[in-house]
């Protein structure tokens, strides 16, 4: 109860409007009555009137744990399963890491070593490595993780799980928003006509004027742009409300799942020394420290609902007229790119899957996309094809 509230209550009493006024002393012990009894209802409030009797540190709610994966007690979990947790309040994401969300085995007080991805109320813990086989885990939320509103956890969240002897089929990285995108850049999208793009293209925090070479045409709402070599729509971060939201949003979920990539434990390491020409591979986590060349043509061969994920330090290089193929059921939208430097195909070569780059992405002369780049600066096309992936 605020403070002025409290004065009111104090105050009735005395301007009351009976027209038989009570003695003093009367009034007295009935003014000492009423103010005892308004105090006793107040309570220890917090300014958001939270009805806990706790006040937060921050504004809003104390958050809670919803769910966790695996539950506590489970047991036969996957060497490279992720550890997850729901919450119930939107959580500050820099205040979910390693730190304060730790893993620890039964022999070791150590936390083991792993990446944190939040988004939309949920967090992953991806470990760096595989999980020993049947061995116990700790996990601990502390009240470190707070909510946008700077309030902590409700209190320290713990919970164990065993692990089993098997590696499970990997999870497709979460796109967000990104994935209504075939295209998506920071910084801009430039080509040397005619290209051919199926799917939306958006670049944020840039303008729709460096969206370059399409002879773009604003929507009569200026909310988007179309061009004849665009099927789909080109959103831009200065067009009407509600488009740079929107595209705030995008950007974001492009950086968090480029996060979500690079943190899956690697089932492969180093194959080829960064030269795959000419490989089949099954679906699986590969991971290079160096740079990726593809000089010669690749497939990847597994079902509908397999997952490979190629985790790059370096650059990714498809040598021109090269082709990287699916076969047996693979599908693109499963198939992701992760790559540190910038990405380069050369010319009339072809790429499948979902490119995630921290750099720039080029696609020479005939080059071909059937996926997403999602690029963290430019894109620059030249008479290429980029194709979104069937849902």
């Amino acid at each position: 109860m605020g403070e002025a509230s409290s004065e009111q209550r104090k105050a009735d009493p005395t301007r009351t409007s009976h027209p038989k006024r009570k003695s003093p002393k009367s009034q007295s012990r009935f003014t000492a009555a009423l103010l005892l009894l308004a105090l006793a209802g107040c309570g220890p409030l917090d300014d958001t009137g939270d009805d806990e009797g706790t006040p937060d540190s921050g504004t809003g709610t104390a958050p809670e744990l919803l769910s966790s994966a695996p539950e506590n007690g489970a047991t036969e979990v996957a060497l490279n399963a992720a550890i997850r947790a729901t919450f119930s309040e939107d959580m500050e994401p820099d205040s979910l890491s390693a730190e304060t969300f730790r893993i620890t085995s039964a022999t070791s007080a150590t936390p083991i070593a792993g990446t944190v991805v939040y988004g939309s109320r949920k967090a992953s813990f991806w470990p760096e490595t595989h999980l020993s086989s049947a061995s116990t885990y700790t996990v601990t939320i502390t009240t470190g993780a707070t909510s946008l509103g700077g309030v902590p956890l409700g209190s320290e969240q713990r919970w164990s799980f065993t692990t089993g002897n098997s590696v499970e089929p990997g999870a497709p990285v979460e796109l967000g928003t990104a994935g209504l995108f075939v295209i998506l850049a920071k910084s801009g999208v430039s080509t040397v006509p005619d290209s051919v793009i199926v799917g939306d293209v958006g670049v944020s925090p840039a303008a729709a004027s460096y969206v370059t070479g399409f002879s773009l045409t604003a929507d009569a709402s200026n909310t988007f742009a179309t061009s004849p070599q665009i099927t789909g729509k080109v959103y831009a971060a200065d067009q009407a409300a509600p488009t740079p939201s929107k595209m705030t949003t995008a950007i974001g979920d492009m950086e968090l799942a480029f996060t979500d990539a690079a943190g899956r434990a690697p089932d492969v390491i180093e194959l080829g020394a960064g030269d795959i020409g000419g490989m089949t591979l099954p679906a699986g986590v590969y991971k290079w420290g160096t740079g990726l060349l593809i000089p010669a043509d690749v497939t990847l061969t597994g079902s509908a609902t397999d997952v490979w994920i190629f985790q790059i330090a370096q650059d990714l290089t498809v040598s021109s007229g090269k082709r990287v193929t699916l076969a047996g059921g693979a599908l693109p939208k499963n198939v992701f790119w992760q790559v540190a430097g910038a990405v380069e195909l050369g010319t009339t070569a072809h790429l499948e899957g979902v490119v995630l780059t921290q750099t720039s992405a080029t696609l020479r002369t005939g080059a071909s996309l059937n996926g997403r780049m999602l690029a963290q600066t430019a894109v620059d096309l030249d008479s290429a094809t980029v194709i979104q992936p069937a849902p």
